[in-house]
């Protein structure tokens, strides 16, 4: 995306398409209030000012099966680092739909570990209190495993959460979270190591 009304106008196209904010801000690698405030300044409305946010665009690696290798070799080293510290091994690697998959599948097979599949509740335009997202029976299982997880972006740390309660739940050790960019500059998201290629730090 090269400016605010490329923005606008990739939002919509997803809304039109059928997505809700959630995916949209999921594609975007936004936050929901973003996906608003971008959908409400398409319909020429008086728009709130802009949210601060950052959208990240990550198209160049995605595109590229030879790139996804490298970087998911790259996040491999930033686990076992973590992991080095507490003594800990990787039995699962979770992936958040959609995009944390093609890189936790590289991954897990890197590790010599299991692939999990998380589909989050982000997709849904109204969350219903309680609501979670769940593990696919597709793929492996978690229950008493220690896990990895893999995400392309924080923003909030919302889905990150949702993830690591939601393996807590079904008696699975969350041991650390890796992801491409991290938006939010958290150490740590309930007492889970965060690990990121790259950080942004807003200084305003």
């Amino acid at each position: 995306m090269k400016n605010i009304e490329d923005l606008i106008q990739k939002a919509v196209e997803l809304q039109s398409n059928g997505l809700v904010t959630g995916q949209i801000a999921d594609e975007l690698n936004v936050s929901r209030e973003t996906v608003t405030w971008l959908l409400t300044r398409s319909k020429k409305e008086v728009a709130a000012p802009a949210p601060k946010d950052i959208s990240v665009n990550w198209s160049s690696i995605g595109k590229s099966a030879t790139r996804l290798h490298y970087i998911s070799l790259a996040l491999c080293d930033m686990v076992l680092e973590t992991l080095e510290k507490t003594n800990a091994e990787v039995d699962v690697v979770v992936g958040v739909a959609a995009s944390g998959i093609p890189l936790a599948s590289m991954m897990a097979n890197e590790l010599g570990a299991d692939f999990a599949l998380y589909h989050s509740r982000k997709g849904q335009d109204v969350v219903q209190p309680g609501q979670k997202g769940t593990i696919s029976r597709n793929f492996g299982s978690v229950a008493g495993k220690n896990c990895v997880i893999v995400d392309d972006v924080i923003t909030t740390g919302s889905t990150t959460m949702e993830v690591i309660e939601q393996l807590r739940e079904m008696g699975a050790k969350p041991r650390v979270v890796v992801v491409l960019v991290d938006k939010k500059g958290a150490d740590m998201i309930a007492n889970v190591p965060i690990q990121s290629l790259v950080r942004i730090v807003r200084l305003d």
